[in-house]
């Protein structure tokens, strides 16, 4: 009964005990849920913070518009998000989650696949198009702007006319599984440092490797 109660008042009010707003922070990975989206290309921004839990040693629970985690860097708060609203519907979730935790927007980082990245390359940036990306679209909807952070985890194009789709809804090869671990590491290591040393020194170290 005890453990109930402590879930429905989370779950009611705040998930983040932090007051400071500036020291709080949403972390969303974007993808679609399903076990037949699990291992695809499109959901690499699930797979991050699948790895960056194990790092850090919290766990997702199943909540409005999606599964979230929590943990701690130095004092500051990171809530974790991976949106159930599948991809294309990415944007309540993450304005739902800000406006519920009232988080700043420059608190905000969206992961997401790049077909224009060759595989495992990343790139921070802080405002930008959509570049054909729904799950980016919808945030862009939701979010009345174009400059939020955004971080493109790059997937490849190796793929004929017509077979994009096919291509991120497929999954990994062999090679690419085999190097994503030290990616999800690289990666961890970048949110840790869009949170401690904010987005311009982290873009500076981070970029295009």
């Amino acid at each position: 009964m005890f453990q109930f109660l402590n879930w429905f008042f989370k779950f009611k009010g705040a998930w983040l005990d932090e007051k400071d707003g500036m020291k709080k922070f949403l972390v969303v990975g974007l993808g679609n849920i399903g076990e037949e989206y699990a291992d695809t290309r499109h959901n690499i921004g699930f797979k991050i913070l699948d790895s960056l839990s194990v790092e850090e040693g919290f766990t997702f629970e199943t909540v409005k518009l999606g599964d979230v985690g929590t943990f701690k860097v130095k004092g500051r708060s990171i809530l974790c998000l991976k949106p159930s609203t599948y991809m294309n519907r990415s944007g309540k979730a993450v304005k739902y989650w800000m406006d519920k935790e009232k988080i700043p927007l420059e608190n905000v980082l969206i992961i997401t696949d790049d077909i224009n990245l060759s595989f495992g390359t990343i790139r921070l940036k802080t405002k930008g198009s959509d570049g054909g990306h729904n799950g980016l679209k919808d945030v862009q909807h939701y979010l009345l702007t174009t400059n939020y952070n955004r971080l493109r985890f790059g997937v490849g194009s190796d793929f004929g006319k017509g077979k994009q789709i096919d291509y991120v809804l497929g999954e990994w090869s062999q090679e690419e599984k085999d190097a994503l671990n030290e990616r999800y590491e690289r990666v961890n290591a970048l949110i840790r440092s869009f949170v401690l040393s904010g987005v311009n020194r982290t873009m500076n170290e981070y970029n295009g490797t």
